[in-house]
């Protein structure tokens, strides 16, 4: 093994090593970050030239003009049906293309007409449909304002950094000497023949003649800063053959305190300003051990940020795929509350506004302005670009056993029996790195797992499933079968030099496949077949790592940005990388299954609309309570833009927790969407029944309660593939009119109804819960005690305390009857729990299909509606013209905040009515009805008298 390698091992296997800052770069060593960060506000050197504008029916173009180098850019304007303003500048007239990202939107967004309302030198005014809503466009400095009524909503370019590096030809090059001599004589012919009469008309051609640009671009070269066409990070260089590219914009948002979203970073919901430190940064990076509260990048990058206050909630969504930082800043950052009510004594009339500015190292400016003005509204509107979440099976939303590695065919068969003999529910056992023949992926090493299919089929058996690691780093071999494919097809991404692309990774020497083109991702897919991936069943899962991409040996531990993927650079696509990667895993399960089976895959890099392909983990985390603390944020920020299903590693990857940690991850981990617990290599075995008979019983009633929820769980993941909704939210998603949620990230809600304060504190004898909404109560779920909302509840917590509320006003089913794996609970019967909120009333879902085909896309499934009012609980068909039966039934009902009854009565569908047996708990105005035993998916009403 090459001494790189070894020496990266050591350091991989050391618990006490934290991340290396020096290993990344900040703003200051990113040559375009600092250069661009070093532009002032307010000295924009960009007009709209506004005889230039065309307006049709789908869109509005005008050039734009750079009046210190006379470089035009072009302006598209589209109104964008749902309440959306999309924003496109790239150069007029570019040296060669530049990147526009692919894939990304599920479709090409429709338009709806733009007007004109007025127009003179200054500017012109665009109606965007509604009444009240319109865009104000200025010509110089060009400026775009979105307005509603006499309210700003936003502006593009208010502070004067729109900077749009265009493509030149640098000075040293023969061809640049040729285009300048010709520039230079073509400008003296002009001048013999100009005549001395000034013609503004020849002006205006002037500026557009090829010639007059070069020569601006020459002059403007003149100022050639470090790193504009050479970089060097440490010990690589990275040779610039197009030059500077970057692009950058700023937004304004009036009245706005809170921004959120721009994942992924290990920091608070509420993303803070960096006025005094670097910008939040967006570049997937394979990050070792990562530092929290701070704004640098990690493994994804999803380039939307939603704004929100009171009145209104809007997203802005950056569609550019290369490195980009974005800086925020604040008017309101860094006053007291104190300062803050010594304005309003004062009278002090400044508006609370928020700014950003996008800096991104090439492509074009591609903006989608989603205008809400309701959170929900800005969930549907980017679910309509980009696509929501895709529908699990149900068993992925179980809990997932994993560490690198169980270490032969032997240990997974102990661990599995291990659940079975300490009575702890699992469905899915994981296979890291080890279990291969030597790293080379799609194989098993040939002593360890001798007869994979055997061991597949024991899980299988039990009605459990496995997930087995498919890393996108190829080990270079001629005898390894999809090394040579891929060589032989051309496949690989190119070095500079048209080579193909080599980097150290986990196998040494590796080849990285270029899943940018459709091709390759085609014949990745193919090798998932059961005929080609020999071993693999029905049962085996895929899980996606070290796809930023990781290259031990590369600049910040990742590719060469001048490494090339056919005519493109890796720096314009590198953090669709990982996209990429999972899109094409997730095609090759659901084509080995001939369409018919949903995947399941987990990738650690993500970009916008990952979400449509599977599941995303907040990556090598510690044995720490920060740790733990932080994955709340982080999951609700990835919820926020799209990706809701999102976990951390139980447990904490690096290091050992202590009991309490681990126990209290658990706890959390159970209420988190994607559930598995997680451990490197170099830690002691931690399977739930390690650690002494109490911690084992406080774990298992943790993994328990995910399980009884599992109905919960599967309804809420079906209404975010329908919606686009997170799954796991933020408290001011549903009170989006209450200040006192807007900050809030150490308690979140599942759906709308449950209210979720894990522990995370060492040492807890208490949680202080905020329970919102005004007229609304809230019920313990344990106790069924009822507590106001719009209130902070001290809640006494002891070590088997997971603090949960369900919302008055709410029905959620449950399956109680907990089986060893969520496959084996299919056909369990349901109990409902109908909490009321004080007008008496509640409402809920229930969802059921097969659990893990596409069946459900050809109505095949149960939707019905619960509803409880005037005392008649009832179940009404949601999906008349679905198709599907189930053979659950409802076998309890708990109605919460009830009174006593003097009977109560079932009517069926067909009309038959009996009498149910009913107990009530007057000290905590519960009733209990006893084996109603109605089928769960037909019609029937419950009559409380």
């Amino acid at each position: 093994m090459a001494p790189f390698l070894v020496f990266w091992l050591a350091v991989c296997l050391s618990g006490t090593w934290a991340v290396d800052r020096g290993n990344f770069k900040t703003c200051d060593q990113s040559a375009f970050c600092k250069r661009q960060r070093a532009l002032k506000h307010g000295e924009s050197p960009y007009r709209a030239l506004l005889e230039t504008m065309e307006l049709t029916n789908t869109r509005l173009t005008l050039q734009l003009i750079n009046d210190n180098n006379k470089v035009r850019l072009l302006l598209e304007l589209y109104r964008l049906q749902g309440n959306m303003t999309r924003v496109k500048i790239n150069e007029l007239k570019p040296l060669k293309p530049r990147y526009e990202v692919p894939d990304v939107l599920i479709r090409e967004p429709p338009t709806e007409p733009l007007s004109l309302l007025s127009q003179d030198e200054n500017g012109v005014v665009l109606s965007l449909g509604a009444e009240s809503q319109r865009v104000i466009l200025s010509a110089r400095p060009f400026r775009l304002d979105i307005m509603e009524g006499s309210d700003v909503v936003m502006s593009l370019n208010s502070r004067g950094l729109l900077a749009f590096e265009h493509l030149r030809m640098r000075k040293d090059t023969f061809s640049y000497k040729v285009t300048s001599t010709v520039a230079s004589v073509w400008d003296n012919i002009k001048r013999v023949f100009s005549s001395s009469q000034a013609d503004p008309e020849a002006e205006k051609k002037d500026e557009a003649d090829p010639a007059n640009q070069a020569e601006a671009a020459k002059e403007e070269e003149e100022k050639v800063e470090d790193g504009m066409w050479e970089e060097t990070f440490k010990s690589h260089t990275d040779g610039k053959p197009n030059g500077p590219s970057a692009v950058s914009l700023d937004f304004s948002l009036p009245g706005v305190e809170h921004v959120y979203g721009i994942p992924e970073h290990a920091d608070t919901l509420r993303l803070k300003t960096t006025d005094n430190g670097d910008p939040y940064r967006l570049y997937n990076l394979d990050v070792f051990q990562y530092e929290l509260y701070n704004p640098m990048a990690l493994y994804g990058a999803v380039p939307v940020m939603l704004a929100h206050n009171a009145q209104r909630t809007t997203g802005i969504f950056w569609l550019n795929a290369a490195e980009t930082w974005v800086d925020i800043s604040s008017n309101t950052a860094g006053k007291t509350v104190f300062g803050k009510m010594l304005d309003y004594v004062q009278g002090s009339s400044e508006t609370p506004q928020t700014d950003v500015r996008w800096i991104s190292e090439s492509g074009i400016i591609d903006v989608f302005i989603m205008l809400g003005p309701t959170p929900k509204d800005v969930f549907s509107q980017y679910a309509s670009l980009t696509g929501t979440q895709a529908f699990p099976p149900l068993s992925a939303l179980a809990y997932h056993q994993c560490r690198w590695n169980y270490n032969d065919q032997e240990d997974v068969q102990s661990v599995d029996a291990g659940f079975d003999k300490h009575d702890i529910p699992y469905d899915f056992i994981w296979l890291d790195i080890e279990h291969t023949d030597g790293k080379r992926y799609f194989t098993w090493d040939p002593h360890k797992f001798a007869t994979p299919k055997e061991m597949l089929q024991g899980l299988q058996d039990k009605k459990r499933k496995m997930v087995a690691i498919v890393d996108p780093h190829i080990k270079v071999d001629s005898n390894y079968k999809i090394h040579t494919e891929i060589q032989s097809r051309g496949f690989y991404i190119k070095n500079k030099d048209g080579g193909d692309y080599e980097g150290w990774c986990w196998p040494g020497s590796a080849g990285y496949p270029d899943f940018t083109r459709a091709d390759m991702r085609t014949w990745w897919a193919s090798m998932f077949a059961y005929d080609q991936y020999e071993g693999s069943m029905e049962n085996l899962y895929t899980w996606n790592d070290m796809n930023e991409p990781s290259v031990f040996n590369g600049p910040e531990v990742t590719m060469h940005k001048d490494a090339m993927h056919g005519a493109w650079e890796h720096r314009d696509v590198h953090n669709m990388y990982g996209f990429y990667v999972q899109m094409a895993t997730a095609e090759g399960l659901i084509q080995r299954s001939g369409g018919v089976e949903r995947p399941f895959v987990l990738t650690r890099a993500f970009f916008a609309g990952s979400q449509r392909y599977g599941a995303v983990w907040t990556g090598d985390n510690a044995a720490e309570w920060d740790h733990l603390k932080i994955s709340i944020p982080m999951c609700l920020s990835l919820g926020l833009v799209g990706i809701s299903f999102c976990g951390a590693d139980v447990g904490g990857f690096f290091k050992s927790p202590n009991t309490e940690l681990l126990v209290r991850w658990y706890q959390t981990g159970a209420y988190q969407p994607f559930f598995r617990a997680h451990a490197h290599l170099d830690t002691p075995r931690r399977e739930p029944w390690l650690f002494g008979p109490e911690n084992t019983a406080l774990i298992r009633d943790a993994v328990r309660q995910r399980y009884t929820l599992l109905p919960y769980w599967y309804q809420q993941f079906y209404n975010t593939k329908k919606t686009g909704d997170p799954v796991m939210r933020p408290l001011w998603v549903e009170y989006p009119q209450d200040p006192a949620t807007f900050a809030l990230d150490d308690e979140f809600l599942i759906g709308r109804d449950l209210l979720v304060h894990p522990v995370t504190e060492e040492g807890a004898r208490g949680v202080t819960a905020y329970l919102p909404g005004k007229d609304e109560v809230w019920f313990d779920v344990q106790t069924f005690q009822k507590h106001n909302g719009a209130q902070n509840l001290y809640v006494p917590v002891t070590m088997s305390s997971i603090p949960v509320f369900q919302r008055g006003g709410s029905i959620i089913p449950r399956k109680l009857r907990v089986r060893r794996s969520s496959t084996c609970m299919e056909h369990d019967p349901y109990t409902l729990y109908v909490a009321l909120n004080p007008q008496r009333t509640a409402q809920g879902e229930l969802y059921v299909d097969d659990g893990h085909t596409f069946n459900f896309e050809k109505k095949e499934f149960i939707h019905r509606r619960l509803s409880f009012a005037n005392n008649v609980l009832s179940s009404v068909n949601l999906a008349p013209d679905s198709q599907f039966s189930t053979s659950s039934w409802v076998e309890r009902i708990l109605i919460l905040g009830a009174s006593k009854p003097s009977k109560v009565t079932l009517k069926t569908a067909d009309g038959h009515e009996s009498q149910l047996e009913f107990d009530f708990d007057a000290s905590m105005s519960v009733l209990t009805l006893r084996k109603p035993g109605m089928n769960a998916g037909v019609d029937w009403t419950v009559m409380l008298q």
